[in-house]
């Protein structure tokens, strides 16, 4: 046998055609790198906001390798068609008797020149498109990728040395096409078909189709194999493919070489049908890794304002979780399922904020957000247990609306405050006090651990949203091995006291006054414009507060002291709207102006278009989880010790932060689940991303996790991926729920107008 493959080698290495063969395969590379060119230039002619729309040029190798697959494909070929050609096959039969040892023995050396090749033409492909793309290889893109990848991303390097290795497999099927078809020119017709044709005919097809196919042609098996993407197989079923394209091809050559006459199309026929069984039996990969059966039943959403794929379910759990044999409860889910090409990698948890907020109705309102992320995960969210909607277990109108809350100038205000709280708590707590008294976020972090049970997936990705850091943080505590990835947007803090988090909250409130001072210096549309909005405003915060500005016309005979006006302009302090018009601020400048007058009625007029109250109500159904939570004062001295510290931070806003934790004084539900450390060891790296208003919030939550890392956002806004504009915010979350990559520490994105 040794003296049979060296024979072989021998005519290999002296076949003239084959060292032109592989020098051809250099257009691979030049292919490569053209298409690196003509992507670049186009890149650079673009917006900011068009460039994350690109498409990723990826690990470089798309453009080149079906050519270089049609070169060694023919390199393979050539190697038995070019003695059928020339008649020295009836020698090479003498010499060698044994037609199976004939062909076989020509393996070893076509393997190894392949694989030497191939890793060259891999890699050169590689770093000529990245060399071409140069600096703008590292651009973000929408989905998380980037223009380019390069080796040093997770599974890059493995699918370019996979891909070289995929050249070894590639001659061998040609070995065996050549063997079968025992014609150069047929063997071509069968190589351009099977990597050229075939391949843009698959890309031609309809979705889902398009997707499906398009993972068992050869040039998408190598970033499978890889685990990188690029269509539905898990690794071991692409390997398992491409083995079976090769097997069937070097079955079917060996049949046809061992026979003769009428035998060879009945041989070629079930050669065929064994590469057919070989494609049916690899299996696609219906779940990422980690996933068991499911016992959630999913059906079509009953509102019409639902998209059409999304779907619905619910699940039951324990309404006291101390007692999870006892009473039970329905939490509805909703799901965005997975639509993109390429294999699933499991589900993101979008939690909804509030407390209150229905997670369903986001993914409703907001599915486009999500469509990037769907090309690799499901989305699920689901309206938690303290979700406050009409027909709920305890009554709307009670939850949607609560007392007035006044700053305590003294222990008596402060208890009187109490009373009153307690009173309107008591009238939404007495429908159903068991419910009421169990809606803290430990609850509904446990209830997400249910849902993640029912979908059989043993982690789950998060994105917490605004207040949903509070069940995420609890989730954390509780099940932290069960995280694969958890992003933070614009949340708020429960790993330590309320009150050491309001230095930072007094802090950029103070800044966005900056800004809206220097706004009203430029702009004329601020009603205030050639005054200095800041002076205007502590003047009328300190009249105020000596003397209420009345409401015009308001039945109810309503006034705004300055705490009033503090609680009431915080919003559109905060988020001003889509720049350059910030219509929130205009509004907010047009009712300082108005109240500067003498008259509150622009403040209580937003306010009561959000809350039907012509001041900003205590919210009962948002307290009924932040006062369990823990968000409070713990007494009154308290009270007055954080209201000195907001005095010395922060002349504009002073106590304006009081109002949650004032709202739970004399609250009738008792703490149930306070701020608490997070665990040391067992989470996984977390990403927070906030806005100039957000930021250092986040960051602060974060640091308690070793390895987290955030991202800023140079702008006004809130919630950034739901809610934001900012495409280079939402493409550095799918690129770490998609990768697990982490952006360097610093990195901000710019606001784009």
């Amino acid at each position: 046998m040794m003296d049979v493959i060296a024979s072989e080698w021998h005519k290999l290495r002296s076949l003239r055609s084959n060292a032109y063969l592989l020098a051809v395969s250099l257009l691979a590379v030049v292919a490569c790198a053209g298409v690196a060119y003509l992507m670049g230039r186009g890149f650079d002619v673009q917006t900011a906001e068009e460039r994350l729309r690109f498409t990723s040029n990826g690990n470089g190798l798309g453009t080149g390798l079906p050519v270089a697959y049609f070169v060694f494909g023919t390199l393979g070929a050539l190697t038995i068609t070019s003695e059928h050609a020339t008649g020295m096959i009836r020698t090479s039969l003498t010499a060698v008797p044994q037609r199976h040892m004939f062909l076989f023995a020509k393996v070893p050396g076509l393997a190894v020149v392949a694989l030497v090749a191939g890793q060259v033409i891999a890699f050169g492909m590689h770093l000529a498109a990245q060399a071409v793309l140069g600096e703008r290889a590292g651009q973000i893109l929408l989905d998380g990728s980037t223009l380019g990848t390069p080796l040093s991303d997770s599974g890059v390097l493995a699918s370019v040395v996979v891909a070289g290795l995929s050249m070894a497999a590639v001659a061998l099927i040609g070995l065996g096409v050549g063997a079968a078809i025992r014609s150069t020119p047929g063997s071509l017709v069968a190589l351009v078909m099977l990597f050229l044709v075939l391949p843009v005919a698959a890309r031609a097809l309809p979705a889902p189709l398009r997707s499906q196919v398009g993972s068992y042609m050869i040039e998408n098996l190598p970033a499978q194999m890889a685990g990188v993407g690029g269509g539905l197989l898990a690794p071991p079923a692409a390997a398992a493919l491409l083995v079976a394209y090769v097997a069937a091809a070097l079955t079917a050559g060996a049949a046809v070489t061992a026979l003769k006459g009428r035998k060879v199309k009945t041989v070629v026929v079930g050669a065929a049908a064994t590469l057919l069984a070989g494609l049916v039996a690899v299996p696609t990969a219906g779940g990422s890794a980690g996933t068991g059966p499911s016992s959630l039943t999913w059906r079509p959403c009953a509102d019409m304002d639902a998209p059409k794929d999304m779907r619905c379910a619910s699940v039951q759990v324990p309404l006291d979780w101390k007692q999870p044999g006892g009473r039970k409860i329905t939490i509805p889910i909703g799901l965005l399922p997975a639509s993109g090409s390429e294999r699933r990698i499991g589900t993101v948890f979008s939690i909804p904020g509030g407390p209150g907020a229905s997670g369903v109705d986001d993914l409703k309102q907001f599915h486009g957000k999500f469509a990037q992320l769907r090309n690799r995960f499901d989305v699920i969210s689901f309206d938690p247990r303290n979700t406050v909607k009409p027909g709920g277990v305890l009554p709307y109108e009670c939850l949607a609306t609560g007392p007035w809350i006044t700053l305590p100038a003294g222990r008596a205000e402060y208890a009187a405050l109490g009373r009153a709280n307690r009173e309107h708590a008591q009238r939404c707590r007495a429908a159903d006090p068991e419910f009421f008294d169990h809606m803290d976020s430990a609850s509904v972090a446990r209830d997400i651990e249910v849902v993640r049970a029912a979908l059989g997936e043993e982690q789950l990705s998060f994105l917490a949203n605004s207040y949903g850091g509070t069940p995420a943080t609890a989730y954390a505590r509780l099940f932290p091995t069960h995280i694969r990835a958890m992003v933070m947007d614009g949340t708020v803090g429960h790993v330590e006291e309320t009150a050491a988090g309001e230095p930072r909250m007094y802090a950029r409130m103070e800044r966005q006054m900056e800004r809206f001072a220097a706004w009203c210096r430029s702009a004329t549309a601020c009603a205030l414009h050639g005054q200095d909005a800041g002076a205007v405003w502590r003047r009328l915060v300190t009249a105020a507060d000596r003397s209420p500005v009345p409401v015009q016309n308001d039945p109810a005979g309503a006034g705004y002291t300055g705490f009033d006006l503090k609680v009431a302009a915080a919003p559109n302090f905060v988020s001003p709207g889509q720049e350059p018009d910030v219509p929130r601020w205009v509004q907010l400048a047009d009712a300082i102006k108005k109240a500067a007058a003498g008259d509150a009625s622009g403040f209580a007029d937003y306010v009561r278009q959000a809350s039907g109250s012509p001041k900003v109500p205590s919210f009962a159904g948002q307290a009924m989880t932040r006062c369990q939570d823990g968000k409070e004062y713990r007494s009154y001295a308290a009270y007055r010790k954080a209201l000195r510290r907001a005095e010395e931070l922060s002349p504009d806003f002073a106590g304006q932060q009081s109002w949650w934790p004032l709202a739970c004084v004399g609250w009738p539900a008792p703490v149930t689940n306070p701020p608490a450390p997070l665990p040391a060891q067992g989470l996984p790296p977390f990403l927070g991303v906030g806005s100039w208003t957000d930021h250092d919030v986040v960051a602060d939550i974060i640091r308690h996790v070793p390895g987290s890392s955030s991202v800023r956002y140079e702008g006004h806004g809130h919630m950034l991926y739901i809610y934001g504009n900012s495409g280079c915010a939402t493409a550095h979350v799918n690129r770490y729920l998609t990768s697990l990559r982490l952006p360097p520490p610093g990195t901000t994105c710019q606001a784009t107008r």
